[in-house]
């Protein structure tokens, strides 16, 4: 097979969850799945109602034009896009139509790949819409539900500088993180708040890549609902464009719209591509054009929250955290959360960093619950963590805590008791590591002739002897003392 390169590009919508009412109606704005019981009569198109503009999803989307470097219009209005569709009553949708002014345009996002190496993605537009209803289908009939109809949307389109499946889903999860941080929406693709079309051309790896000429046609990929969707769609896409070329079946490779079938694990045709001067876009007479003020942009711009590629560096610089750590703890807004609450009350940073990567993350993910929910919150984790570094217990007893008040949910200071308390008097110690040396001569005999693995045998006697409770760095400092003497 001849050898291909890959040029990708994502138009990434999120439902912006984060405004109490929807983009142009009065009615409440959140997740419900009880059908149509947020809605308000313009939601299902009905005569005689008029649309109003949400200030908030307004603020919202110039902030995210902003995040992504984006230039902001000088005036804002809005446009029809003309098309018929069940979940769409009206027979068209309240939109932008870029090039034109729309929120925001020619930005740019850096992003950080599971390596650590940054890649630049240029961002053509992102504008603001309304959502359409969402159909639901049944053996022989099909269910509209219009909730979702009006739910401030924000449409991310990318050039096409993305050239793998695992880049385009490092650009999603961070657009993702992106919108978590700045408050603008949940992003929550359970809830259907994220959806993604995918386009996909291929030339041959040895062509002048910066001829648009050289390019193969762009294959459009509709609705795709999970990243991992979208990974396995550009991986399909990319074999089945680059096995028809290889085969000289360049005419295969139409210009059109395909969807994603996870069951097959395939991309399926369903219709040709429709170009942008087939939806007869023009300017919604019903919504006044109205000027962006330079002051509000100013306003907007300062109330931009720490991201997460700002926060991974203070994490690391700040606070001392590895890269690795650090990384995982930004991946999730209530991870970083959960992380800086334990700072405020005086926790230390690498004793929160370690707990949250490994113990809680661990019990969140095997119960596959929400840190939100999550019982042991930073204060309780507190009283375990105090009562390790006063060595009143130690780490082994503290995680058996731990996972005793998940299961109990109990206070962690309820399983914490004096005769608890570690071990930690060298005297005591002496004594008891002098007797368990005196006892295991032969074995001190094969430490001393070079066998230094043994040196854990001897830990594990003093432990077993003391039931856990001598203090490990203590007794690891006496037994050395001894036996190198």
């Amino acid at each position: 097979m001849a050898n291909f390169i890959t040029k990708i590009g994502l138009e990434m919508h999120c439902e912006m969850s984060k405004t109490n009412s929807k983009v142009f109606s009065s009615a409440k704005n959140a997740y419900s799945e009880i059908p149509n019981s947020n809605i308000r009569p313009l939601d299902m198109g009905f005569p005689g109602t008029l649309p109003v503009v949400n200030k908030e999803a307004v603020k919202l989307s110039l902030m995210a034009s902003m995040i992504l470097h984006c230039r902001q219009p000088e005036y804002m209005y809005f446009e029809r896009k003309n098309y018929y569709y069940p979940d769409m009553p009206k027979n068209y949708q309240i939109t932008q139509n870029p090039p034109e002014d729309c929120v925001g345009m020619d930005g740019y996002l850096d992003v950080e790949r599971e390596d650590g190496s940054l890649f630049r993605v240029g961002i053509d537009n992102i504008h603001l819409e309304e959502d359409a209803a969402s159909l639901d289908h049944y053996y022989d009939t099909s269910c509209i539900d219009y909730n979702r109809a009006g739910v401030p949307l924000l449409e991310l389109v990318t050039n096409p500088d993305i050239h793998s499946a695992s880049d385009a889903v490092a650009f999603l999860e961070q657009m993702r993180s992106i919108y978590q941080y700045a408050n603008i929406s949940e992003a929550d693709s359970k809830k259907g708040q994220i959806r993604c079309d995918v386009n996909v051309s291929i030339m041959d790896a040895d062509l002048d890549e910066e001829n648009p000429e050289n390019w193969g046609t762009k294959v459009e990929i509709k609705n795709i609902n999970s990243f991992g969707g979208v990974r396995d769609a550009i991986n399909y896409e990319i074999k089945r464009q680059s096995e028809l070329k290889s085969l000289g079946r360049y005419n295969e490779v139409e210009q059109e719209t395909r969807r994603w079938d996870e069951e097959s694990g395939t991309t399926i045709r369903m219709r040709s591509k429709v170009d942008a001067i087939d939806y007869k876009y023009f300017v919604d007479p019903n919504i006044p054009k109205f000027k962006i003020e330079a002051s509000w942009l100013e306003e907007i711009r300062k109330s931009i929250p720490l991201l997460p590629l700002e926060r991974k560096e203070k994490y690391i610089q700040e606070y001392g955290l590895s890269a690795y750590d650090a990384k995982v703890i930004v991946k999730e807004r209530e991870y970083a959360e959960y992380f800086e609450s334990c700072l405020e009350i005086g926790m230390d940073a690498k004793t929160s960093a370690n707990w949250l990567t490994t113990q809680i993350l661990g019990e969140i993910n095997r119960t596959n619950t929400n840190i939100k929910d999550f019982y042991l919150t930073p204060q309780r984790l507190k009283q375990i963590t105090d009562e390790v570094n006063k060595g009143t217990i130690s780490s082994k007893q503290a995680k058996e805590i731990f996972y005793k008040a998940i299961e109990e949910q109990k206070e962690p200071s309820s399983y914490i008791s004096s005769d608890m308390a570690q071990i930690s008097d060298k005297k005591e110690l002496e004594t008891i590591i002098t007797k368990i040396l005196e006892d295991n001569a032969s074995q001190v005999e094969e430490y001393k002739k070079g066998k230094d693995n043994l040196f854990d045998y001897f830990v594990g006697q003093v432990m077993k002897n003391t039931c856990g409770k001598a203090n490990p760095v203590i007794t690891k400092e006496i037994l050395k003392d001894k036996l190198d003497k």
